[in-house]
């Protein structure tokens, strides 16, 4: 799905190619087919080291199961090619710190560029959200609440985002967007994290293949709660629902500093600000909205990534959204899993972080 959001983002930009397609599922490989349609046709590969052997491209867009994207990071990022890497960036911190070292040496050594796909943080709101925060519209943050209430898991080829050991854990693979959106508004590193969850409704009926051919049950969390302290005393919550697709809005994001409240949803076109002083609340306007030719999945959210992405790689800029912010959306959703599983507060240090 997110290899076809891309292509068809892709297909919007004017000025942008996709070229040559590396897929193993033929299914899989007819949905991109579909998606290139009356443009020029594309090169396409069965493996994708042949296609990087092959040449002829600027750029890659690596779109694969999470817990194939380290092994396929090792080869793409021996390359000089720049490269945007689905989020997570991996599944597991380990993987995540060797990624960060490939990454680093190419850019100091050739400058090419590793661009992590936390998209959410370009959804036109989300973005007006976070560059009121930055200007100072509530003062200074407190304290910033993440709600996403929606639908279960989409089925994937061989129902690969059933099993943990393949997504990373539900608080890795869904939610590094919103740990994501929490660092970029506190504007701090995490230091703690506590949560709760479970999974108490979703794909307990269903039965998945494992990696070594058993039959088990799903074991991905459909509902959580999440803590996070910053180090610079703010603090963070997320309220996870996947059996919730009935609501008005998918996602709500309040954030609360010492001079006002803001406040947005999604789906959306409205921020909101409320000064404790009583003179609002007032509405900001989204003018990214007004740069969006194709919604696509994410209310626009990824052809604004695409844009930023094609800009740096032509000014030779650094990624916007790079490995570190890969490395900390994702070091957040371990820490969470790993304090459901011992129920107590999990120090990011403990992860080898600080």
């Amino acid at each position: 799905m997110m290899g076809c959001e891309h292509i068809l983002n892709l297909a919007a930009i004017p000025d942008a190619q996709v070229v040559a397609v590396a897929e193993p599922n033929a299914t899989s490989q007819e949905w991109a087919r579909a998606c290139i349609g009356d443009q020029a046709p594309a090169r396409e590969y069965d493996d994708y080291r042949d296609m990087l052997a092959a040449g002829g491209l600027d750029a890659v867009v690596i779109a694969t199961p999470n817990h194939t994207h380290v092994d396929v990071l090792a080869d793409v990022l021996s390359t000089d090619l720049a490269v945007m890497v689905e989020k997570p960036m991996c599944t597991t911190v380990p993987d995540c710190l060797r990624v960060i070292e490939w990454a680093e040496q190419r850019w100091r050594t050739r400058g090419a560029m590793t661009w992590v796909g936390l998209e959410y943080r370009y959804m036109p709101t989300v973005a007006k959200f976070i560059a009121a925060i930055d200007a100072g519209a509530i003062g200074n943050l407190r304290m910033i609440s993440i709600r996403e209430h929606r639908f279960p898991f989409l089925d994937k080829v061989d129902q690969w985002n059933r099993l943990s050991i393949n997504t990373g854990g539900t608080l890795v693979e869904k939610c590094c967007h919103f740990f994501d959106l929490m660092h970029l508004a506190v504007g701090s590193r995490p230091v703690r994290v506590f949560a709760s969850g479970g999974q108490d409704v979703n794909h307990l009926d269903e039965i998945v293949i494992d990696a070594a051919g058993r039959s088990v049950t799903p074991d991905i969390l459909d509902n959580a709660m999440v803590i996070v302290d910053y180090v610079n005393g703010a603090r963070a919550s997320l309220d996870l629902c996947m059996f919730a697709e009935g609501g008005r809005h998918e996602q709500e994001l309040v954030a609360v500093g010492d001079r006002a409240k803001i406040e947005t949803t999604v789906p959306g076109d409205v921020v909101r600000v409320g000064p404790r002083d009583g003179s609002g609340p007032a509405e900001l306007p989204s003018p990214l909205a007004d740069r969006v030719t194709y919604e696509g999945f994410h209310h626009g959210s990824s052809f604004l990534e695409h844009l930023e992405f094609i800009e740096a790689f032509r000014s030779g800029k650094p990624p916007a959204v790079g490995v570190s912010e890969g490395l900390w959306s994702v070091a957040t959703g371990v820490a969470a899993h790993r304090s459901i599983e011992e129920g107590r507060p999990i120090l990011l240090a403990e992860l080898g972080l600080s």
